[in-house]
């Protein structure tokens, strides 16, 4: 099974799906997380704002984020390798790396 690490920029809460004002790519990344979840996969969101000492440590966030500078936050890992950058994986990434069926969700 595939190991699935998003590392977000830093947001209000811990999806970001706070306030009046929701982003709708924060509100499929997060609807996708809970489906995939509920099929066993895990998928492990981490927000700089609350876990600043995840991003230091982890060697491939780190060194990518001192090469390309907090701009490239969103970052997947897949399996610790830098998969997706400066956005959220689409749905049918999400799909392939996990072997579940998400097509009946939006699209991105």
């Amino acid at each position: 099974m595939k190991k699935i690490e998003i590392f977000d920029p830093a947001m209000c809460c811990p999806t970001g799906l706070c306030g009046t004002n929701i982003d709708p790519e924060l509100m499929r990344i997060a609807v996708v997380i809970e489906t995939l979840k509920k099929h066993g996969i895990i998928v492990t969101r981490h927000n700089l704002r609350d876990e600043p000492q995840v991003y230091v440590s982890n060697k491939t966030v780190n060194e990518y984020l001192q090469k390309h500078g907090a701009d490239a936050l969103p970052i997947t890992l897949v399996d610790g390798e830098i998969a997706v950058s400066q956005t959220y994986p689409t749905t049918k990434q999400m799909s392939e790396w996990t072997g579940i069926n998400l097509d009946f969700m939006p699209v991105k």
